[in-house]
């Protein structure tokens, strides 16, 4: 499914990409690598080929062909707009699935503070 496309100028190059679901995929490994690479320094030389691999995945889907002077700004630019296409959807499923607005409550004011009105109980009068 291709959600959209996107155009960088990245120094002075401009670049085109269409954001798929493979390239937030490939986007959202790469984020995970980082922190893991982050999080644990000592583990960057393990995740280093895996994150140089999906690099070079979400670079292939760029045209023209990348730069490698071009390529961590690049990367970066599209970090940025799967991140932003991403808080666009959800913005939009969140105003699509609020609830109805409830009904209004009555307020009472007791000494100038707003309370809200408690059911009242019906008493029993004595015959």
């Amino acid at each position: 499914m291709i959600m959209s496309t996107k155009e960088f100028d990245v120094n002075g190059t401009n670049y085109k990409i269409t954001i798929t679901e493979q390239v937030i995929g490939h986007v959202n490994n790469l984020k995970s690598l980082y922190s893991a690479a982050y999080e644990d320094p000592e583990s960057f030389e393990d995740v280093n080929s895996e994150i140089s691999s999906t690099i070079t995945d979400i670079a292939s889907t760029v045209q023209p062909e990348v730069q490698d002077s071009d390529l961590d700004g690049l990367i970066q630019e599209i970090i940025k707009a799967v991140e932003n296409k991403a808080a666009q959807i959800e913005k939009e499923l969140s105003t699509k699935e609020k609830p109805a607005k409830e009904k209004p409550t009555k307020e009472k004011s007791i000494k100038g503070k707003p309370t809200k009105e408690k059911p009242t109980k019906k008493l029993k009068s004595k015959k």
